[in-house]
């Protein structure tokens, strides 16, 4: 009798946001030191870097209980990548990285699927642009590490937000004396009407501290 008096109480619609760290967010935008880019551009792979981006969108990638990926996908084919370990205040950023994304291939069939996952993404050495570079994660076990397996939930700027499936490897190569450039090669997969839509994605990066970094939006 009460809740057709007074109406059924509802219950309070809880979002599922996208994570803000260092004060980045969807629909923000931050602005790199340029003195630090056109030093270490010129080694790169990457040419024309901008300096402003705009964020458009934001992933997360969960490796384990206390180790998470942000990823801050910008206007510039960039996404600025954040690792925190043991929490997810900026006292646990430990790692910080731009890349860039250097080529996209789509992959149409089961066999060429199978075959990047077992020949491609995880090799003993890559090429980009005649550089070499070395694996950076490493089994003890075996003579060539496996792509390591993640999944990104990615939000976008209207709210929605989709589940990527990436088969991932990590090579470096050391630009001057303690200064690299980092290359990704991945394997992803994503499931739309029920089809696996595949491809192989490659990004080159760099290291970047957080006095790079100055939030403008």
């Amino acid at each position: 009798m009460f809740k057709k008096w007074f109406g059924k109480k509802e219950e309070p619609v809880i979002k599922d946001l996208a994570p803000e760290i260092m004060g980045l967010r969807i629909g923000g935008a931050f602005e790199l030191d340029s003195l630090k880019l056109r030093l270490i551009e010129p080694d790169l792979v990457i040419e024309g870097a901008a300096t402003t981006h705009l964020i458009q969108a934001v992933g997360v990638v969960k490796l384990d209980d206390t180790t998470t990926v942000l990823r801050y996908y910008t206007d510039d084919d960039a996404f600025l990548q954040v690792l925190l370990e043991g929490g997810m205040t900026e006292n646990h950023i430990s790692d910080v990285k731009l890349w860039y994304f250097y080529d996209t291939k789509s992959i149409g069939t089961e066999q060429q699927w199978n075959q990047i996952l077992e020949s491609t993404v995880s090799q003993s050495e890559i090429e980009l642009e005649g550089n070499s570079y070395s694996p950076v994660w490493e089994n003890a076990a075996q003579a060539l590490a496996a792509p390591v397996a993640m999944t990104e939930k990615t939000y976008a700027q209207d709210e929605t937000h989709s589940e990527t499936d990436q088969f991932c490897m990590l090579y470096e190569r050391e630009i001057k004396e303690g200064v690299f450039e980092y290359a990704m090669f991945s394997a992803e997969e994503k499931i739309i009407d029920n089809r696996a839509d595949r491809c192989l994605v490659k990004t080159t990066g760099f290291d970047l501290q957080a006095a790079d970094i100055d939030i403008i939006g």
